[in-house]
C-alpha cells in the first residue's frame, strides 16, 4: 500500500495541490486548495470494487494486476 501526499503550493497566481508532481486546477486561496485536497484525499480512502488493471511503467513495460476493493492508500494533506 502506498502513501499519497497532497501538498498545498502556490501555483499559477493562486493555490493548488500537487500529487507526485501533478498539479490540480488553481484555486483563489490556500483554504480553497486545502479543502479540495482534503476532499480528494477522502475519496482515496473509500473502498471501491475489486477489478483487474493494466498499466504501463516509465520504461514501456506493461503490468497486469488485481486491485482489491479494500487495498486503499494512506492519504495526507500537507501545507
Amino acid at each position: 500500500m502506498n502513501d499519497v501526499k497532497y501538498r498545498i503550493v502556490e501555483h499559477d497566481s493562486g493555490w493548488a495541490y500537487r500529487v507526485d508532481g501533478t498539479y490540480s486546477e488553481t484555486f483563489p486561496s490556500h483554504d480553497a486548495a486545502f479543502g479540495a485536497a482534503r476532499r480528494a484525499a477522502c475519496k482515496q480512502l473509500r473502498p471501491g470494487e475489486t477489478t483487474g488493471i493494466v498499466w504501463e511503467d516509465a520504461t514501456g513495460h506493461w503490468h497486469a494486476e488485481l486491485s482489491r476493493a479494500g487495498d486503499r492508500p494512506q492519504a495526507e494533506v500537507i501545507g
